[in-house]
């Protein structure tokens, strides 16, 4: 049922279809049937198969030469391929905690064109793509759970513990398209919690119905908020992780769109290396609340994370085009904030309050 929701529901997988699957040798049992039900729709399997290792050997070794390099191969299957499916299956969730920030940074700049493509073709329909997740040993340790616990988890986010996956979010997604077409209507967006009196300015703007087919699981609607009148505050809750680099208790402080200030408990520096990777990176390209109520616990992975039920999320960086932002970036930096005690208004209505949205509202 995995793959067939992968296949079917997230891509819509056809005949003649180039389809690029990324996934670690951890996930083989996924991988293999993913695999095979591509070829029974008639396309055409083309298999990365990554390795955090590997990964780590080219962060630490590579020359300034080849950390600047943009290979040819990897944009022009960025422009062409048809589907993509990513599949994370970390062997090791901290392969690059050691690496120097501004080998991240020249690197990033590096790979912005890529990022760029993808944003463009996704934008515009021309790539079908799904990221997801299977669950892995260094997974659940980083979740602080045991891989049973945690292979509940996950096939419970997925909707995998229902009869009829597909249809549980046909559900979920009509839900959420009732509070995407109540967000288009507003202007402005305030945020009020214990240090945090933000303002996001969303008219004119597109709010996304992320009912799985992009992001499995799904659970979230989100958009690009104007890139230059972002005003106020705000204290996220949980660490903000790029690439298993850790960044707690992460405060910004934005002013005409773009931060201004930038402060952190553990790991500062790198936050702000990251801010100066491009002009982008200093400004919003995401802002998104997460609906996913069969997801209670925050587990370092930003796939579930951005969609626990009752919270967040801001994306420093690159906007995606289909929500009418227009940020361009090298970075898409997603952080969390928990809801549970805030309210967001809109126009000055009240229309969410402790993690939810309120009812006569949608």
């Amino acid at each position: 049922m995995f793959a067939k929701l992968l296949v079917d529901y997230c891509t819509g997988v056809k005949s003649r279809d180039e389809v690029l699957v990324r996934a670690t040798y951890e996930a083989f049992p996924l991988v293999r049937e993913v695999y095979k039900a591509i070829v029974e729709r008639g396309a055409y399997p083309r298999l990365v198969v990554e390795d955090e290792e590997l990964t780590e050997v080219f962060y630490r070794y590579a020359s300034r030469e080849l950390l600047e390099y943009l290979s040819p191969i990897d944009k022009y299957i960025m422009e062409n391929v048809n589907v993509s499916i990513s599949i994370i299956s970390s062997t090791h969730v901290k392969p690059l905690v050691s690496i120097d920030p501004e080998r991240f940074k020249v690197r990033s700049s590096a790979l912005r064109p890529l990022t760029e493509i993808f944003m463009r073709r996704d934008g515009e329909g021309s790539l079908r793509w799904t990221v997801t997740l299977y669950p892995t040993r260094a997974l659940a340790q980083e979740a602080g759970m045991s891989i049973l616990e945690y292979e509940d988890f996950v096939f419970k986010a997925l909707k995998l513990h229902t009869s009829d996956p597909i249809e549980a979010w046909a559900t979920q997604g009509r839900l959420q398209s009732k509070i995407a077409d109540m967000l288009a209507k507003i202007s402005e967006l305030r945020i009020i919690d214990e240090d945090t009196d933000l303002i996001l300015r969303v008219d004119n703007r597109i709010w996304i119905n992320d009912d799985g087919k992009k992001n499995m699981p799904g659970g979230e609607v989100f958009t690009g908020p104007h890139e230059d009148a972002t005003e106020g505050y705000i204290t996220f809750t949980y660490p903000a992780i790029w690439r298993g680099y850790e960044v707690e208790g992460v405060r910004l402080v934005f002013k005409r769109g773009a931060v201004i200030e930038a402060k952190a408990i553990k790991g500062e520096e790198f936050l702000k290396k990251m801010l100066d990777v491009d002009e982008g990176a200093r400004k919003l390209g995401e802002a998104a609340f997460g609906l996913n109520y069969d997801i209670k616990k925050y587990t370092k992975q930003i796939l579930f994370d951005e969609k626990i039920g009752g919270t967040l999320h801001l994306a420093l960086g690159a906007s995606y085009p289909s929500s009418g932002g227009r940020n361009v970036s090298a970075i898409h930096w997603d952080m969390v904030k928990d809801m549970s005690k805030a309210k967001v208004y809109g126009d000055k209505d009240l229309i969410y309050e402790n993690g939810r949205f309120l009812l006569d509202v949608i």
